[in-house]
């Protein structure tokens, strides 16, 4: 049974106005102190190690001292390519005056950094590593081309090193900091961009066809996946089609399946094929589950904003299998514990 299908036009990252003020030239380890919980909750949502966001960060900004730092607050060099409608600065990089994005704050730039990442095709395979892993990371990211310079990696790693970040990516950020720095971000967001219309006919729309698949399936809905509702892949698993979802590769779980006979064939390790999963130690698929075979996203990619609970038995698991997303990250999008109780009718976040 399909759900409905929503696009909204592209989301862009302009925060409220911030004030212009002359600015003088601060250390790398100001700026790391200064920003560093914004990289450690980007990992916490996105998988991004926070190490790896300061040490570009610090590189491509000169610290918060760069021309783009100041009159843009871009602190990634990321360009106005793409789907960018927001203001643009011009500045000289590979070419004279090419169009880089513009951004109302810092906090803007950094999270606008990571929904870059995640949302590019040629950077998917990073987010199988560890967000451990600085030095994969940093030659992954090279490798996909996020910068010319053929040393971009090694100097990622030595900013790392020398500056210690790595500690960064083991350290907890306090919940109390967390929550206030994503409701700031998200709340700037929703201001400028008058979400509030948009999301409102979202879920009015939504409620209306999930009513309506309750009323034929009732609890089952999540029991059994519907193969239409996602795209074939070209590749196989054994005998096994794969599907698409979200951007991650997935069979079909069959009677009797287990991990370990699933995770056999993709030549991975059944614990890991729980951890995609999001599967418990010792736990096996149900007939008709989703099977990933590769990580999952940390959320929606494909413009689905909302999702409404449909029965009173539906967790945030199913959810997260259902739409392709990590459940660590879609409980960390809403704000709650990843065995929290849902209600009939609940909004979730998915983006």
């Amino acid at each position: 049974m399909k759900l409905a299908k929503f696009t909204v036009c592209a989301m862009i990252f302009v925060c409220a106005a911030a004030k212009g003020q002359a600015q003088q030239r601060i250390t790398p380890e100001e700026y790391i102190e200064k920003y560093k919980h914004l990289a450690m909750l980007d990992q916490e949502i996105y998988g991004i190690p926070a190490s790896i966001k300061m040490a570009q960060a610090i590189l491509e900004s000169d610290s918060g001292n760069s021309r783009l730092a100041l009159l843009a607050n871009n602190h990634f060099g990321i360009k106005s390519r793409r789907d960018w409608t927001g203001p643009i600065i011009l500045h000289d990089d590979d070419e004279p005056q090419e169009g880089f994005r513009k951004y109302a704050s810092a906090e803007c730039s950094f999270r606008d950094h990571s929904e870059f990442l995640d949302k590019s095709a040629r950077y998917q395979l990073l987010f199988d590593l560890p967000p451990t892993d600085y030095r994969a990371w940093a030659h992954g990211l090279r490798a996909a081309g996020y910068a010319t310079n053929p040393r971009y990696g090694d100097l990622l790693i030595g900013l790392i090193e020398r500056h210690g970040l790595y500690r960064l990516d083991t350290e907890t950020l306090s919940p109390e900091l967390a929550d206030a720095t994503e409701r700031r971000i998200a709340a700037a967001r929703e201001a400028s961009l008058a979400m509030g219309s948009v999301i409102e006919v979202i879920e009015t729309q939504q409620q209306a066809t999930v009513a309506s698949i309750v009323s034929e399936v009732g609890s089952e809905v999540f029991a059994r996946v519907d193969v239409d509702d996602f795209a074939v892949s070209t590749n196989r698993l054994g005998d096994r089609p794969l599907f698409f979802n979200n951007g991650s590769e997935f069979v079909v779980a069959q009677r009797g399946d287990t991990y370990e006979a699933i995770a056999q064939q993709a030549r991975r390790s059944a614990s890991r094929l729980r951890r995609f999963n999001d599967a418990a130690p010792g736990s096996q698929p149900a007939e008709g589950e989703q099977v990933y075979i590769h990580a999952k996203s940390n959320r929606s990619k494909g413009g689905k904003l909302l999702h409404v609970v449909a029965c009173e038995n539906e967790t945030l698991r199913d959810i997260a299998q259902f739409h392709g997303i990590k459940l660590r990250s879609l409980a960390r999008l809403n704000r709650m514990n990843s065995d929290a109780a849902l209600r009939r009718g609940q909004q979730i976040r998915l983006s």
